[in-house]
């Protein structure tokens, strides 16, 4: 999938630097072209010789280089490949991209550059946590910036949390679905997973036992027959995939803002388990108990709809929008009369009483329903449900195309 692909890897200043040595043999093995850019910062942890040696390329280092300027302009750099890995995507690399920095090589490149970007991040739990990141990265994911990462474990500074740049071959598999050529090239997809969390008090909140893992999976699907995805999901217990653009959010209202805001695009899918009710108001301390021992009367409200809401839009609707129907009981009539109310062109539904161990489980029994009728498809994997949903989904975007 990566033979001839050209990669520009921009390395950063932390010590997840040293993993960038065995990320360049992983591409290379797989026939891609690496040409490294070292930071200053960088280079206190990775050496250009050692780099060098491993890619077989020159290595960039410095902007105002009057020999790399006259061989191949930093502009040109910047366009000559396929795609822009920073690895690792350090805070102040993170802080530079987000604000429009170009003060040195690898700053400007990222500004110069008209390919897509992929960023690895790693950084100190706490900076990782810091209000400011967050910012960044949400910025970063506006601006359309793919993310891998980062994963959770001891740090080398002795603490324990998100932070960990993702592993080489993690790398891999989002640069490979971030260059995917399929049938739905050129097509953006937004899809929805995992669950809500509605706050009751500052401790307390509404939720469901969904993990996220088949909307997981239909994104990195979806990805990989060449999709733009764009992956809202909620406080899920299984990581989003990478080499999709990754929104994260705790509630359906929050939800909602961030579908709306991911439009237009050309299929939407809700897999999300959404929460039906929020507290009408929630309160801003946590609810003690009184001396009657009674408990507290909770009043509830209802969510906004985001399935109904996007498939009811006129001009802006998705050309193909899809449901997926958790049920206990009467699972096709219920997700049948599901598809007429919300007015969604499919319903995926599945029976996720206890008994069948879907919910939050490694395997899927769904039937697609239609406006033609209803395929029952046998238990499989979520992977598997995924890949044949997906390759579902591109046949219909081919036809509507």
């Amino acid at each position: 999938m990566l033979a001839g692909k050209r990669i520009l890897l921009i390395i950063g200043g932390g010590i997840a630097a040293f993993k960038t040595p065995d990320l360049i043999r992983r591409l290379k093995e797989r026939g891609a072209e690496v040409t490294p850019v070292l930071t200053r910062a960088g280079a206190e942890f990775v050496t250009p010789l050692t780099l060098s040696a491993v890619a077989g390329q020159k290595v960039y280092t410095e902007l105002f280089d009057l020999t790399d300027e006259a061989e191949m302009g930093h502009i040109e750099l910047s366009r000559a490949a396929d795609l822009v890995v920073v690895a690792p995507a350090t805070a102040d690399l993170m802080a530079k991209m987000a604000g429009g920095h170009a003060n040195d090589l690898a700053s400007t490149l990222l500004m110069a550059t008209d390919k897509r970007v992929l960023i690895a991040p790693a950084m100190n739990v706490r900076m990782w946590d810091h209000a400011a990141t967050r910012r960044n990265l949400a910025t970063l994911m506006g601006d359309g910036i793919l993310t891998v990462g980062p994963n959770e474990g001891d740090m080398a500074c002795g603490e324990f949390g998100n932070g960990r740049m993702s592993e080489p071959l993690e790398i891999v598999t989002a640069i490979e679905m971030a260059l995917a050529d399929g049938p739905l090239k050129g097509r953006h997809i937004v899809v929805t997973s995992g669950p809500t969390h509605e706050p009751i008090d500052p401790v307390r909140y509404i939720a469901n036992r969904s993990s996220g893992a088949q909307g997981t999976a239909l994104a990195r699907a979806l990805s990989a027959l060449g999709a733009d995805v764009t992956f809202v999901t909620g406080p899920a217990s299984v990581p989003p995939p990478g080499g999709v653009r990754v929104v994260r959010v705790d509630t359906a209202a929050q939800m909602l803002d961030a579908v709306q805001a991911a439009l237009p695009a050309d299929a939407a899918v809700f897999a999300a388990a959404v929460a039906d009710w929020r507290m009408a108001d929630a309160v801003h301390s946590k609810i003690k108990k009184d001396a009657s021992g009674a408990p507290p009367t909770l009043a509830f409200a209802e969510n906004p709809d985001i399935l109904a809401t996007v498939s009811g839009m006129g001009d802006g609707r998705p050309a193909l929008v899809v449901g997926f129907a958790a049920e206990t009981d009467d699972v096709i009539a219920n997700a049948t009369a599901k598809r007429a109310r919300k007015g969604c062109d499919w319903i995926v539904a599945n029976d996720v009483s206890e008994a069948t161990g879907i919910m939050g489980g490694t395997e899927n029994a769904v039937t697609i329903i239609t406006e033609g009728g209803a395929d029952a498809w046998p238990r499989m994997t979520k992977d598997e449900v995924a890949r044949k949903l997906a390759a579902r989904i591109a046949e219909a975007l081919g036809g509507a195309a």
